[in-house]
């Protein structure tokens, strides 16, 4: 049978489709550089500023399962292939997963009439990725992954759930929202808590330094408890039992976190930013947590932006970048646009948040710099990677 890589080169279509992780990556980009400004003229100016609706539930919905949805499946198809062996999904099959959630971004923006008709376009896109990621994990005998599988079905019925709440009750569908970034915040712990350590091991490795602590039982405990404050959380949110498991989660993440020696990879943007976005996971389950307990004192909505801004902003582009960089053969270098994108996303996640502790005037007036920052972040990561995105793998290279 011949490998991933034999397979990948075999390919002679275009390169945009030659892997998952190019269309998704570089039309999420785009939609997240695009998207924030559009909801940001719409809150700044009223609902009449736009010809179209970019409100707020639009905003979160495309945060969550436009831009999260798109990264997600991204990573998932280039990473899926190398962990069971089975051919990578390109060509034809990738060009229809790619227009189906385009259709979805479509659907949603021009508000197809009736509203379920674009709703259900939408919710297509996680279904169909669902049943594939399925196929692909039982298919490769990748039982490890399972766990994967179920999360992917997990942010698909929070999508679902999303368009069904607004369309049934109007407003801010809470429990379906708090469903799909719970997910997102633990595919970070899960995935991120695998990738972090193993890319600092081996970059530490090539510097003689101590390795961090490897994979163990209290990793699989704080994993598990992580889960269920986050579905308590996610469900019965409001009760102090399940903010109590929240802030508790947060510094159990936080003492995980310390375990892989970040400190010791300053000098290494690409593997410290891969520690940043772990830690603004951490620091959104305290956040969420405490905004129950203290909301008088932490705003509930910090919690909320810690974790869309923060921690899925940061670690999405880390991740991004990375990958980019290692599957179209380059160097794993961060040159001077990536140290920018990093700074720029980080910068943006930390007004984002501290904007929340603010008065309201002083929020009108940063929340927008905020998303300019954001923009910044997103459209430096298609100007730098686009062109490498869109051209052939370089032979050459590692």
């Amino acid at each position: 049978m011949a490998s991933t890589a034999q397979q990948v080169r075999a390919y002679t279509g275009a390169a945009l489709f030659s892997f998952g992780f190019r269309p998704f990556f570089l039309l999420g980009a785009v939609w997240a550089a695009v998207s924030v400004p559009l909801w940001i003229v719409t809150y700044s100016f009223g609902p009449g500023a736009l010809p179209f609706e970019a409100g707020l539930v639009w905003h979160v919905h495309e945060m969550l399962f436009g831009y999260g949805a798109a990264v997600v499946a991204g990573f998932l198809l280039t990473a899926i292939p190398n962990w069971t062996g089975r051919l990578p999904v390109c060509g034809t099959p990738l060009i229809v997963l790619v227009l189906v959630w385009v259709a979805g971004r479509v659907a949603l923006f021009v508000q197809t009439d009736p509203a379920w008709i674009g709703a259900t376009v939408d919710a297509a896109f996680l279904f169909l990725f669902a049943a594939l990621v399925w196929r692909e994990v039982i298919a490769g005998r990748n039982t490890k992954n399972i766990k994967v599988a179920a999360a992917v079905t997990t942010l698909a019925l929070a999508n679902a759930g999303f368009h069904y709440l607004h369309l049934s009750s109007g407003g801010l569908p809470r429990i379906a929202i708090n469903g799909g970034l719970a997910t997102l915040l633990f595919m970070i712990m899960l995935i991120g808590g695998r990738i972090t350590p193993s890319f600092t091991r081996n970059w530490l490795a090539r510097r003689g330094a101590p390795p961090p602590v490897a994979y163990g039982r209290f990793d699989a405990a704080v994993l598990v408890f992580s889960l269920v404050a986050l579905a308590a959380w996610v469900f019965a949110g409001d009760h102090r039992f399940a903010a109590v498991g929240m802030v508790l989660a947060g510094g159990l993440n936080v003492l995980r976190l310390a375990r892989w020696r970040g400190y010791a990879c300053l000098a290494e943007p690409l593997v410290l930013i891969l520690h940043v976005g772990y830690a603004w996971a951490a620091v959104a389950l305290l956040l969420l947590g405490l905004g129950s307990i203290v909301p008088e004192i932490v705003p509930r909505v910090a919690g909320i932006h810690a974790a869309g801004a923060g921690a899925i902003g940061v670690m999405t582009l880390a991740v991004m970048t990375r990958s980019s960089l290692g599957h179209t053969g380059r160097a794993l270098v961060a040159g001077s646009g990536t140290v920018m994108i990093y700074f720029l996303i980080n910068l943006a996640a930390l007004l984002r948040v501290g904007a929340t502790f603010l008065p309201i005037s002083f929020q009108t007036s940063l929340n927008p710099v905020a998303a300019l920052i954001w923009f910044g972040a997103l459209a430096g990561f298609c100007l730098v990677y686009g062109p490498r995105l869109l051209m052939p793998r370089q032979s050459n290279a590692a």
